[in-house]
């Protein structure tokens, strides 16, 4: 899957258009999937702009984070659910109890091979996520995407990667795969995080009287139109 879409030949659109395409697709692990997917967006970066002012490129961060999720709708191949959204996590070690559904991988052959059911795995100590390979989603599909066409940070490109990692951010597992830059990344994780998952309203966000500020942003991060 990484190599098909990590060519990014799909389409060529602007992150907008993206928001735009993203309220006809439904998210079945969402609990709130009943609302247009750019109500969260907005929610999400809307409240982090209130306590995080001069973060430009983490209110933005809040808007992209989820446009991975465009694997689902037909112009992009109409992925299934399973294949594009919930909780990620790591390939080629142990699975950790504290993955979502954790008791179905021992149907999974991987869970039986001595090379890839210890702690480690296949890769060493403190090796660094970005030499970690996660199960495909919606998070890895949009890294992609956000590094190759923008200038965003660092640290918002590990954001983008790794929100959907539960069992690194919830629950502390994987951290002996960490490095240094990874924790440093994961303070910042943990903060969006709270707004991620708690930031949901029944306020409803006017997205055409944000919009200004938003087209600014875009236009500072990504100033061409997007390859996906």
């Amino acid at each position: 899957m990484r190599e098909e879409y990590g060519k990014l030949d799909k389409v060529e659109m602007s992150i907008w258009k993206c928001c735009e395409l993203l309220n006809n697709v439904v998210d079945y692990s969402d609990p709130d999937s009943d609302d247009p997917q750019t109500e969260h967006l907005f929610q999400t970066a809307e409240a982090i702009r209130k306590d995080y002012p001069n973060e430009d490129w983490l209110h933005l961060t809040g808007v992209i984070h989820d446009l991975g999720k465009i694997l689902l709708h037909p112009i992009m191949g109409e992925l299934p659910q399973w294949a594009v959204v919930g909780d990620i996590f790591p390939v080629g070690c142990a699975f950790d109890e504290s993955i979502l559904h954790h008791k179905y991988f021992k149907e999974n052959p991987d869970s039986k091979n001595p090379s890839y059911n210890t702690k480690n795995g296949v890769y060493q100590q403190g090796c660094g996520l970005e030499n970690v390979f996660m199960s495909w989603g919606h998070d890895d599909y949009m890294y992609l995407v956000a590094k190759e066409n923008g200038t965003l940070p660092s640290t918002a490109l590990f954001i983008i990667r790794y929100h959907s990692f539960y069992p690194l951010h919830t629950a502390g597992a994987y951290t002996h795969l960490m490095n240094e830059e990874d924790v440093e990344n994961l303070k910042w994780l943990k903060i969006f995080n709270k707004y991620e998952l708690y930031s949901k309203s029944k306020v409803r966000i006017d997205v055409e009287k944000l919009k200004p500020y938003y087209l600014s942003l875009i236009e500072k991060y990504f100033p061409a139109k997007l390859k996906w």
